[in-house]
């Protein structure tokens, strides 16, 4: 609500404070996703303070403020001399799922009346929202069972004279596994079709962990076929959000990214992202924390994160009734259950004892996990970690599975989600005992609770935290979760 007169920017603080109280903490290391820490206050403030000195520039017009052109040539700059082709074009961008859009824009704009993007299972959902919003369609390809790469044989099969983009994982979220980019680029430009690699996660992480030893397969500009490759700097780069760099393996694919237009009586039209208008606030935050940090500072974090992850898998192997998924190239680490030790009851008994694990619904053949994001700060907290995850997976053996009701998902698959205003939509919900509509919610601190927050996505109130919500929606089939979960997106808000 706008206030009849303006306030003290004390008073304002001071309520952006209070209703900070209910958030999951960003430094720390005890949320295991959403946030990336170096573990170094120094470096994050070196970042907020070449954030707000870039914040009211707007990146609308290159010809009005050339501070802005200095950074992003040094931004990306950097990106490419560490993804193998120093040289390489690029543009800075607002995150992961902005680079993906315009690197999929630029291979539809190359290729007239191509329009099929091939893709494991395992890619991003970002390429599914390009897709949907540039009017092309997805050809996802299964994953081995076993190391959760993409299967290349399947990959060679999908390769039409439709396909406009062939799309390689490095490594891919949800299990941390590197796709063999160099067969699948390969196989693209044997057929003429561009190869994209969205290392927005590894990007900026895999070549420090080589150097710090970690085996890391080749992946970036450098590998044959490859046309362009997204990195996101706002997760291992450490930058605030939201900075990500898409690169180009030339200035005409680049340019394909672009969008101008002059049919209008207006100011001048020519958008190297998706935006227009925009602040360079991010790009600031960027800079800084490349320069505070330099490439000593990465390459102690590479370390860190590499023995981190290591300790990791190497504990969770030793919990009973727990197992990681794959062999993880990079610091993503996904954790499975078993029959006795329900993975979604694990994470609700580990928020209560102040973590945040990241459940991951199961699809194509892959069984629901925790993922767990490792990073510079994970290193000093990472035998905590283990005792917190051992100690809420007995919980859970305890507890038993998270009980989904009778009948419900039937329920709901057959339901008209379309002639459910969100309050009829809530009130449904909470006949099963999913309250969406806010009241007392499970804290992030151990052993309390919160009072008044409202709805949130990790938070809905039920007898079992989100382990029902999340064993419901692990039941339904993926266009049915997708209704469902708009619905609740669209109740959170009202």
């Amino acid at each position: 609500m706008l206030p009849e007169s303006g306030r003290p920017a004390h008073k304002l603080l001071a309520e952006l404070t209070a209703l900070r109280s209910a958030d999951l903490p960003v430094r720390g290391g005890k949320v295991t996703a959403y946030v990336y820490d170096t573990g170094r206050p120094e470096v994050h403030d070196a970042a907020h303070r070449a954030y707000a000195e870039m914040l009211e520039v707007n990146m609308l017009d290159p010809t009005a403020f050339p501070s802005m052109v200095a950074l992003e040539k040094q931004v990306v700059g950097a990106v490419a001399e560490l993804l193998g082709r120093p040289d390489a074009p690029g543009i800075f961008t607002s995150g992961g799922t902005e680079s993906i859009m315009l690197a999929v824009k630029a291979a539809r704009d190359a290729q007239p009346g191509r329009s099929r993007i091939v893709l494991p299972v395992t890619a991003h959902p970002a390429f599914h929202k390009a897709a949907h919003y540039l009017g092309m369609e997805v050809v996802p390809v299964p994953v081995d069972e076993e190391t959760f790469r993409a299967l290349v044989p399947a990959v060679e099969a999908a390769i039409d004279d439709r396909t406009a983009l062939v799309v390689a994982s490095a490594p891919s979220y949800p299990q941390g596994v590197v796709d063999p980019v160099g067969e699948i680029a390969a196989l693209a430009a044997a057929r003429g079709v561009p190869c994209h690699v969205d290392a927005c996660v590894g990007g900026w992480l895999l070549p420090w962990l080589r150097e710090a030893g970690a085996a890391v397969p080749p992946f970036d500009l450098s590998v044959p076929g490859v046309t362009s490759i997204s990195c996101d700097l706002h997760k291992f780069g450490y930058a605030p959000k939201g900075a990500s760099v898409l690169l180009f393996r030339d200035a005409e694919m680049r340019r394909r990214a672009y969008f101008a237009s002059g049919a209008w009586p207006g100011y001048t039209i020519i958008n190297a992202t998706v935006q227009s208008s925009r602040s360079a606030g991010p790009l600031g935050g960027a800079w800084g924390t490349l320069q505070a940090l330099g490439r000593e500072g990465y390459l102690e974090l590479g370390r860190t994160t590499l023995e981190a992850t290591r300790r990791l898998v190497e504990g969770v192997g030793k919990i009973p009734g727990l197992r990681v998924l794959g062999d993880p190239e990079a610091s993503l680490v996904a954790i499975a259950g078993s029959p006795e030790v329900d993975v979604f009851v694990l994470a609700d008994e580990a928020r209560r004892l102040g973590w945040f694990l990241q459940p991951q619904l199961s699809y194509a053949g892959i069984p629901a996990n925790l993922h767990i994001t490792v990073t510079g700060a994970t290193l000093a907290g990472v035998d905590a970690m283990l005792e917190v995850i051992a100690a809420a997976a007995e919980a859970a053996r305890i507890a038993g599975p998270a009980t989904v009701p009778d009948g419900l998902p039937e329920l709901i698959e057959s339901l008209d989600l379309d002639a459910l205003d969100d309050a009829t939509f809530a009130e449904l919900a909470a006949s099963v005992g999913i309250d969406l509509r806010g009241g007392n919610q499970p804290g992030t601190e151990p052993g309390g609770d919160k009072e008044g927050a409202g709805p949130d996505a990790n938070q809905a109130q039920t007898g079992q935290g989100m382990a029902v919500v999340n064993a419901v929606l692990d039941a339904l089939a993926a266009p049915t979760r997708e209704a469902i979960l708009v619905r609740f997106l669209s109740v959170m808000y009202s």
